[in-house]
Order: C-alpha cells, then structure tokens, then sequence
C-alpha cells in the first residue's frame, strides 16, 4: 500500500492559486470521540479554471498524467475528456493516466481544467483541509512534452454560488451566465487577465503506484418531456441515474430558470417534482441567463430521475434536455433468466442499484452522504464483483479501509474522507471482506498486503476481551446492530446512546467470531496457524446467549429477549448447535425481514446455512412491507435505503447495500460465484419455477 513522492510519479510541479498559496494544511483526522476541535478551512465552494497552451507537431501518441484536490475535469480543444481523481488520502493520493491522441490536433492546442475545492469536512472527500490545486505531466510516447508550473494560468470561476446541500456533502449550484467566460476551454480564449499558477514547492501529497480508472460518463435522452402552462417541462428520465442535468439556454438577459430535481414526484401533485427529498437533499437550483446561449454545466453530481424546468418564457430547447449520468465502468458479466414471479424484476433492481451507486468508490448513496461505507461494502462490494468481474474497484476499497487504520487500528467506518465515525459491527466485518476477494480471486499476494490491516482489527478488539474472550464495553465505536433503529426487532442493545457503557451482548460478539473464522481462513493461506481462539470464544458465547429450553440465543446475557439478529448470525457463522437450527429456521420465516436491507442478506444467508433453500427464495420473492416487492410497488427503479420510503425518516432511493438478492441468487440458488467464471450457464429449479445464470 505504500505511495510514492511526488517525483516518483509526476515530473512536474503542483500548481495552486495565490489564495492558497499562504494556507497551511489542517490535520482533520482524529478519532471520532476525542472531542478534538477541528479548525474550519477559510475557502468553501471554490471553483478554478487553469489553462496551458501547448504545440505538437504531430498528434500520435498523446497522453496526460493528471490529479487535483480535490477534483478536476478535463477539456482538451473545448472538448470535455474527463474526470477526477478517486478520493484519497493525502498521503496515499490517486491520479489518472489518459490517453488524448483522439483530442489534439498538429499545431497549438490548450489543456483547460476545471478544479474544485468543496472545503466541508464529510464524506465525499478529504476536503476542508486547505489543500487545493493540480498537478499533470504531458507525453508523446515516451517523451516528456512538459507539465504544469508556474508558466500555466488561472482565473476563478465566478458563476457558481449556493448553499450546502445533504449532510453537507454538496453545494447548490446556482449558475449566473452573466459572470461566467463562456469560452474559457478554447485556444482562441483571451486568459490575458488570467493570474500565473502559483509553484507549491511544498506540497505534501504522496501519489499511488499506479493509476485508478476515470468514470464512464455517457448521454441519457428523457423518456418523457411534458411541456406546462406552455412555458415550463417536466421530464421523466424513467428511472434514477447518477449525474447532471444538462441544457443549451437561448434567452433574454437576466432572465431566472429553475432547475428542480428529484427520486420521485410529488404526491400531492403529480406535475410537481419533489425536489425536498425525502434524504434531505434540496435539488433546487436557479440559473441567470446572459442574453447569448448558455449551456448548462453543473459540476457536482445528484442522484435523480425528475427534472421540472421553471420558466415563465417560452424560449427554452427540449431537443437540448439530457442527463449526463455517469458511473464506474459497468461490464457485467452474468444475466439472470428465469420464470419465478418477481425474481427478474428484483434482480435487474439491484443491478441497476450497483450501476448508480458505483461511482469512484461504493457509495453509501449518491444523494445526502455520497460516501464508502464499511458495512455497506459487505453487500455492495460482493454484489458487484460477482456481478461485473472488476476486482480492481474492490481491491481498492479494501486499501482504502486499510489506510484508515493510521487514525485507528480498529479501521473508520468511512473511508476515505475527513468526516470521522466509527462503527464496532462494520469494522469486524473487514476481515470477512478480504477473505471474501481472496476466495473470489485468489489474489495471495494482496491477502499478505491486507494481512497486517486484518491483524489490527483483530488487536484492536482484542482489548476489549473480557476473561471469557467475549467482547464488552465496546464504547469507542458504536455498536449498531442494525439500521434504522426501528427495524432492529426489539433488539436490547445497541441504540444511539453513546454515554451508556454497552453491556456484553450477541450481535457483536457473533461478528468477532466471524471475524476470528475470517483470520484463521487467512493465517491458513499464508502459512500460518490458526490463532487459538475460535473455540474458547464460541464456547463462552453459548454459554451467555444460548438458552438450551428454547433452543433459540438472546440478545443479552439476561436472555430476556430473542431477536430476530440475535440468531441468525449463529447460524450465518456456524456457531448454532444442531438442534438449534430448526427453531432458528423457523423463527426467521415467521419474523421475515424485520430487519435492514443492508442485515437482510444475513438473515437471507442464515436460511442458506440450514439448507432451507427454498424458504430462502420464498422469503426473497416475499410480498409483505418488508420485501424488495415493496419497494418495486413504490416505483422502485433502484433499491431503496429501508423496504418502503415511509420507513425511516430520510429514506435514500438508491442505496447498494439492498443488493443481496445479486449474492444469494447466484451463490445459493446457481451455486456460483464462489470463483470467477469465464462462461457458460448454471441453473437451479425449485417449487417456484426455474432460473438460469449466462456468464459472458
């Protein structure tokens, strides 16, 4: 996982604005409860445009190695190339190799890049850390055509204003033409009034080995245009995408467009996108226009299907309307066949959920907190490489959770990012993550690189090992169980309290077994033997959950109360005795998925582990609130955060960990996916009807 200097990488130097110039970098890590004051950076919302012209003689072979802090996009020629890099930290900085042969020309040309600085502390990026600029080598084969220094030019982007948007993970963007330079991108652009890039000789980023993939960014048409009251337009892009809407304006100067986006419509009014979602985004933004033609660029991302255009002239484009939606590349490499009712639709639900959710990492979602959550990682991450093949993008974020590790052993619940919460039940979820890529992959030599992260977290638990080994008092991170709290089932423990010591309890410790399992699993690929503690610690956990009359476990020591969480992980992590596992079989079917989309696929797995395969479809197909055919009732296009909108109180629309049903229909009912598959078909047939999985 070790980054290279500067020099190792780039040849060039890191360019930054006179601002910036005089700003010292902000420490924004610490541990989540410290109490640690955290200073608040001077710029927010900060948008640049830097220019350099550069002559070729001729055009084979051109290439650019570029990053930026925190974000960039790319024009060549007017021409728009791409974007990024892939959030990281400092210290571990990601850059992008792209190839610009198709986008210059013999003669002069111009590099023209749009650099953002946001300035929060969330989860997006390691922003608000007064670290902003570019930097970018030019090459034609292998020679060095030169790169950015003091000889580049820059002007700020004095367009875009707006207020925080989410928990604070975005800005409204609205946009006054009047102040924007229209032609910034060409050659012909005069930047004589533009500012030479300031030289940050002491730049402290320290760059990857190797370059991250830029995301596929592609052209979505509405499905629907409703013109109203003859000025302004509904559009309906038929289901939800990541990215931006985008339009080419003709109208008077000084004339207000309203731009409202949204997941859904709004039920009192069906004409009405409901632009104050139910996440607690508010996609309202306004734009000036300058009196010539305006294109409509916004920079950052929403997640959206909707898009009313208010107006009140009748002077607008629909020919111009489109979603510019972009995603990680999206290769998927397994389809599903089959006649058993609800199972397609539920299927091509979680696909579509994986393609939005995917972007430069696995979002939380791409609305309120557009960060790569640990636990989420569990579902989503799984999902996806059986879906699509890329272990690269899984590989990553299984380093970017390393990396963590220097803030706290016990790993971050996001990452990366500069906004700091830990979560004790997705942290012991880690070393079930990277047995899972090595099981998929067979990749020994990044198990070896993860193993001193693995062993970490198991260290960093092991400090909380009461004398029997089970886990207790487990305060520094919070114990979540479940999420919302309401779908818990009554769970005893593991609320929001942050100020009660959290007693001894279950889910916890079922986790820290799976955990134990997970490490001995990769101690035995690497040689090693296993750490002498999976029998000691399972033996005092029946001893404190199990209740041998009703054959089923208690969330607490007091067994006062049986979760529904309580059993199923014993049986997920083969901790249940035998005769326990009827009972358990049984209270699943009766309880269904009382629980979150995110724990369902333990409970779905739980019914696997007991054989019961085919109460495991019934329970995936199932009709009741609490079911992904709840979700496709409600207008699902892409899976919800909880089984029905009204179920917690800023339900995201599109959130990748409900997607196991990708998982548990090709391990447990095509019983694949344990390994890559080049080709061919596995099939499975069952009281329900039949269904069939084509690898291509």
């Amino acid at each position: 996982m070790a980054g290279k200097s500067r020099q190792g990488i780039f040849r060039s130097k890191w360019i930054t604005t006179d601002r910036f110039r005089v700003l010292e970098p902000l420490e924004v890590f610490h541990k989540e409860l410290d109490g640690r004051m955290i200073g608040k950076s001077p710029v927010q919302n900060d948008h640049v445009h830097f220019r350099k012209k550069f002559h070729l003689k001729d055009c084979q072979e051109v290439r650019i190695r570029i990053s930026a802090d925190d974000y960039y996009k790319l024009y060549v020629n007017g021409i728009y190339v791409c974007q990024g890099p892939a959030p990281g930290y400092a210290d571990a900085y990601r850059y992008n190799e792209v190839d610009l042969t198709s986008y210059v020309k013999k003669g002069e040309n111009i590099l023209a890049v749009h650099v953002y600085y946001q300035g929060l502390v969330n989860r997006v990026w390691n922003s608000g850390d007064n670290r902003q600029g570019m930097i970018a080598d030019l090459f034609q084969g292998r020679e060095y055509l030169g790169g950015t220094d003091h000889s580049w030019v820059y002007g700020q982007a004095m367009e875009y204003t707006g207020e925080p948007i989410g928990y604070e993970t975005a800005f409204a963007e609205h946009i006054d033409f009047i102040k924007k330079e229209r032609d910034w991108k060409e050659t012909s652009f005069d930047d004589s009034h533009y500012r030479p890039a300031v030289e940050l000789d002491g730049d402290d980023h320290v760059f990857e080995d190797n370059p991250t993939e830029c995301i596929t960014v592609y052209q979505v048409k509405p499905l629907k245009i409703m013109k109203k009251n003859g000025t302004g337009y509904l559009l309906d892009f038929g289901r939800e995408y990541v990215g931006q809407f985008s339009m080419v304006c003709q109208g008077e100067k000084g004339q207000k467009v309203r731009i409202q986006c949204g997941e859904e419509l709004d039920e009192g009014n069906p004409q009405a996108v409901r632009y104050d979602m139910r996440c607690n985004c508010r996609y309202q933004e306004e734009c000036i226009l300058s009196g010539g033609r305006d294109e409509l660029e916004y920079y950052d991302y929403k997640a959206f299907r909707y898009v009313n255009i208010v107006t009140d002239r009748d002077n607008l484009d629909p020919d111009s309307f489109c979603l510019l939606a972009r995603n990680h590349r999206f290769r998927q490499r397994c389809f599903l066949e089959t006649d058993i009712p609800h199972l397609q639709e539920i299927w091509e639900l979680c696909v579509h959920t994986l393609r939005c959710g995917v972007q430069e990492g696995f979002l939380d979602c791409p609305t309120r907190e557009k960060g790569q959550y640990l636990g989420d990682f569990t579902v989503s991450g799984l999902a996806y490489l059986y879906l699509t093949g890329d272990r690269e993008i899984y590989r990553k974020t299984l380093v970017d959770f390393a990396r963590s590790g220097k803030v706290c052993k016990g790993l971050l619940a996001v990452a990366p990012g500069s906004f700091m919460q830990e979560i004790a039940d997705f942290s012991l979820q880690y070393p079930l993550q990277v047995w899972h890529y090595y099981r998929y992959t067979g990749d020994r030599d990044t198990l070896e690189e993860l193993y001193p992260t693995v062993c970490g977290v198991m260290e960093y638990f092991a400090d909380y090992e009461r004398e029997d080994g089970l886990l207790v008092a487990v305060d520094e991170k919070w114990n979540l169980v479940d999420w919302p709290k309401n779908l818990r089932d009554d769970y005893e423990i593991g609320g929001e309290d942050r100020e009660t010591p959290n007693p001894c309890h279950n889910v916890l410790n079922a986790f820290y077994i799976g955990a134990i399992q997970a490490f001995d699993q990769i101690r035995q690929v690497l040689g090693m033997p296993a750490c002498g503690k999976e029998k000691r610690v399972t033996a005092a956990y029946l001893s404190a959950f199990y209740d041998s009359r009703k054959r089923l476990f208690a969330d607490t020591q007091q067994k006062n109360h049986f979760a529904l969480h309580s059993n199923v992980l014993p049986a997920v992590f083969r901790i249940a005795p035998v005769e326990s596992l009827e009972n358990i079989k049984d209270m699943i079917l009766e309880k269904g998925l009382c629980c979150g989309t995110q724990f369902s696929y333990f409970v779905l797995k739980a019914l696997a582990a007991v054989g019961a395969y085919e109460e495991e479809l019934e329970l995936l197909v199932n009709e009741t609130e609490h079911s992904w055919v709840n979700m496709l009732r409600q207008g699902a296009t892409t899976c919800f955060e909880t089984w029905g909108k009204e179920q917690k109180w800023n339900t995201s629309l599109c959130h990748p960990w409900s997607c196991a049903p990708v998982i548990v229909i090709l391990e447990d009912m095509a019983g694949v996916g344990s390994e890559e598959r080049k080709g061919g078909e596995a099939s499975w047939k069952g009281r329900r009807g039949s269904l069939k999985i084509v690898f291509r």
